[in-house]
């Protein structure tokens, strides 16, 4: 029933790996958090909407929540932007059509607003897209140059999520990353013209494919003791 309820081509729709870390037959052997995108079972991580453990060493970070791990405090936003669904409530439900399986995935002004409530700083903040007018704090011709297709995005600023470009200016997160437009992209967003002053260093990385630059490992220290 699962992978019924994934917004994949019928092809992906196989069973993997994953249900041996479900079982307990595998544990991963780091910690590993996530946040949903686009292509998950949008029934089973409904049932965890403010977060949970989805296998043994695995946690889901919810639609819009915040962990500490080790001092480190890390925050997640699920799903992409659709600016027809961002003011509605989440009324999807199995069983899904074609039409609700995708909109389960969009992102809604709640989400929004429960993250604008952090108060305290992030040392990571992690989403599914990109927030809107990221690339311009980076390589934006190199972007272009591997991805013809989002010049037009780009030149008319509609890509990303208008959304959460505020809670980058808010939040102020140390680092950001992402994914979704499966490309390796990095950016640097300075957030007072002060040269010492807070910043935020961006990522999203590729599909995890071979010869794709899909993993980075970076060493992040908290920011408080």
């Amino acid at each position: 029933q699962d992978l019924n309820c994934m917004a994949v081509p019928q092809k992906y729709r196989t069973m993997s790996s994953f249900y041996k870390y479900y079982s307990g037959e595998l544990v991963a052997p780091v910690l590993t958090l996530f946040v949903g995108g686009n292509h998950e079972a949008a029934n089973h991580l409904w049932e965890l909407y403010h977060g949970g453990w989805v296998a043994k060493n695995i946690y889901f970070l919810g639609y819009g929540g915040v962990v500490t791990v080790k001092g480190v405090r890390i925050g997640g936003l699920s799903g992409i932007f659709k600016g027809g669904d961002f003011s509605q409530g989440h009324w999807e439900h199995p069983p899904y059509t074609e039409g609700s399986m995708r909109s389960a995935y969009h992102i809604r002004e709640y989400q929004i607003w429960r993250m604008s409530q952090i108060t305290s700083g992030l040392d990571i903040l992690l989403t599914h897209d990109w927030p809107r007018g990221i690339y311009r704090h980076g390589d934006q011709a190199r972007l272009l140059r591997s991805k013809r297709f989002l010049e037009e995005e780009v030149r008319t600023n509609t890509l990303g999520n208008p959304h959460t470009t505020p809670l980058l200016a808010a939040l102020r997160p140390r680092y950001w990353f992402a994914a979704h437009l499966h490309c390796k992209f990095a950016a640097l967003v300075r957030h007072t013209t002060d040269p010492a002053g807070p910043v935020t260093r961006f990522l999203s990385l590729d599909k995890c494919l071979p010869n794709r630059d899909f993993l980075q490992v970076l060493t992040v220290t908290p920011s408080a003791p």
